[in-house]
C-alpha cells in the first residue's frame, strides 16, 4: 500500500514534533516534511510533494489561511487540512473560501484526525463538529446582513456566497424529495451533530444515520455534510 505523504505546518515546535511522532505510528502515513511558517512550508511542498498539508492558522508572518492559495499553486492537487486552536467563525469561513479542504480544532482525537485525513483525500470536506454550528451561523449572518462577512478574496471552491444562494440551486429542488426522517437528520447535521449523536437523538442506529446522510447528499446533489449544513441554513434564510 502506498503511504500517504503528510506535511505538518505549525510554529509551536513541541506540538509539531509531538503530532509528527503520533502520526508516524500510523502505518498509513509518512510525514515527509515539517515547517514553522508559510515560507518554509512552500519549500517543503516543492521538495516533498505531500498529498496533504496539516496547516495551523496563526503562523508568524503570513497567516496559514493567507498561504493556502500559494501552497495549492506550488503543489496542484495537494489537500489542505487546517488544524488550529481558532474557534472564530470568520477564520473558519475564510479558510473554506481560500480553498481549505477541512477545518479541525487541535482538540481532535488522534484516531479521529486519521479518519478525517482519509476522508479529505477521498474528496470530502471535513469540519470539527464544534465548528459546524458556527459555520452555519456565519453564513446566516452573511445572508441577513448588507455588510459582507470578512472572508478571503479567493472565490470558494465548494461553497456559494450565501446559504440562500446554495438553497436556490438544485439542492432546493431536491429538498422535496427528502423523507420526514431525512429532514430530521438534515436539521441535526446543521446543528453540527455527529452521526452517533444524531442516532442517539432519533433513537436509530448510527449505520442507519449514515444511510440517511448518503440519501440526503444524493437527493440534494451535494458532496459533503458541510454543504448540507449550509443548505439547511439557506432554507431558513429564504
Amino acid at each position: 500500500m502506498e503511504l500517504i505523504r503528510l506535511l505538518v505546518v505549525d510554529d509551536h515546535t513541541l506540538f509539531r514534533r509531538g503530532l509528527i511522532a503520533l502520526l508516524s505510528q500510523d502505518e498509513r502515513f509518512q510525514v515527509t516534511g515539517q515547517a514553522g511558517d508559510i515560507g518554509e512550508a512552500l519549500r517543503c511542498v516543492a521538495q516533498a510533494s505531500p498529498d496533504l498539508v496539516l496547516l495551523d492558522n496563526h503562523l508568524p508572518g503570513v497567516l496559514g489561511v493567507d498561504g493556502i492559495a500559494s501552497l495549492k499553486a506550488a503543489a496542484p492537487g495537494v489537500r489542505i487540512l487546517m488544524l488550529t486552536v481558532s474557534e472564530n467563525e470568520n477564520d473558519l469561513a475564510a479558510a473554506l473560501q481560500a480553498g481549505a479542504d477541512g477545518y479541525l480544532l487541535k482538540t481532535v482525537e488522534l484516531d479521529h484526525l486519521a479518519e478525517f485525513i482519509i476522508k479529505v483525500l477521498a474528496g470530502e470536506s471535513v469540519i470539527s463538529p464544534e465548528m459546524m454550528t458556527k459555520l452555519v451561523t456565519a453564513f446566516r449572518s452573511k445572508s441577513a446582513s448588507p455588510e459582507p462577512l470578512a472572508l478571503a478574496s479567493t472565490e470558494p471552491a465548494a461553497l456559494p456566497e450565501t446559504p440562500a444562494e446554495m438553497a436556490g440551486q438544485p439542492a432546493r429542488a431536491g429538498i422535496d424529495l427528502l423523507s420526514a426522517r431525512e429532514r430530521e437528520v438534515l436539521a441535526l447535521i446543521a446543528l453540527g451533530d455527529s452521526n452517533k449523536v444524531i442516532g442517539r437523538k432519533l433513537d436509530i442506529a448510527e449505520t442507519t444515520v449514515k444511510i440517511h446522510v448518503q440519501h440526503i447528499l444524493r437527493k440534494l446533489q451535494l458532496t459533503s455534510r458541510v454543504q448540507a449544513a449550509v443548505v439547511a441554513a439557506g432554507l431558513e434564510a429564504v
